[in-house]
């Protein structure tokens, strides 16, 4: 079903198209969090990517991340995109603060 509604956006250039981690809704000792007080979360996958940016001389550089790679975004930014009724969102490659390494 995801697949489907990748096949109808591809992000373009240097952009990164994320799935973030879902936010923890029950903490450690068991108690449930409001909405309000649960925290952002900065971790997210990477779902899609653009071709990559172009240089002065006209080359192509590549995206720095892969698709599947879990990564660190910033706190703010990056714009929401709804596809087949699930957020995702579009990032440029240089926002994204780092990846993680298994």
């Amino acid at each position: 079903m995801a697949g489907q509604a990748f096949k109808k956006f591809i992000p373009l250039f240097d952009r990164v198209l994320v799935e973030r981690f879902a936010a923890d809704t029950v903490t450690k000792g068991g108690i449930m969090l409001p909405e309000k007080s649960q925290g952002k979360v900065l971790q997210a996958t990477v779902v899609a990517i653009g071709s990559g940016s172009r240089g002065k001389s006209g080359e192509t550089l590549p995206v720095s991340v892969k698709v599947g790679e879990k990564i660190l975004l910033p706190e703010y930014g990056g714009t929401k995109v709804l596809l087949e009724d699930k957020e995702y969102y579009l990032f440029r490659d240089g926002d994204i603060l780092g990846k993680y390494v298994e």
